[in-house]
């Protein structure tokens, strides 16, 4: 089944998120794959704010390439960033399946850098920048 979410703007995410949430089901590995500047982060963002984790908490983790935040019934989750990654060895380095593998929600973002390793359970979602710069998240389950 095709799943498909428009975001008008930005005013508009915090209900996406909560959609998308609504929609993923038991899914906790989730790629997002978009173009630099689609909203990976930001979109992560939002799905953070609904899940309570603590705004302040959420940034892109880019130079750390994981960043670990508490939800609002305190259980980890995982924001990955691959982008810096060159070899998929990296990403063993840091114990990726550890993470993957603990059960808890992962957000990737720059997942085709890692394709090759990536769980065949990973939801696998696309964000797309509108000619009218609204974006459209969807994915196949």
């Amino acid at each position: 089944m095709t799943h498909t979410i428009h975001i008008k703007n930005l005013e508009d995410i915090d209900r996406a998120a909560e959609q998308f949430l609504s929609e993923i089901g038991d899914n906790k590995l989730i790629a997002f794959y978009a173009p630099m500047g689609a909203g990976k982060t930001t979109f992560t963002t939002a799905i953070c704010r609904h899940l309570g984790v603590n705004g302040d908490a959420v940034s892109s983790p880019t130079f750390a390439i994981i960043n670990e935040y508490r939800t609002g019934n305190g259980e980890p989750m995982y924001h990955f960033d691959f982008y810096r990654i060159n070899k998929v060895e990296e990403a063993y380095d840091i114990g990726l399946f550890d993470y993957l593998d603990s059960g808890y929600l992962c957000i990737m973002e720059w997942p085709e850098n890692i394709e090759d390793i990536l769980p065949e359970q990973t939801l696998k979602v696309s964000i797309t920048v509108n000619d009218d710069l609204s974006r459209t998240i969807s994915w196949e389950d």
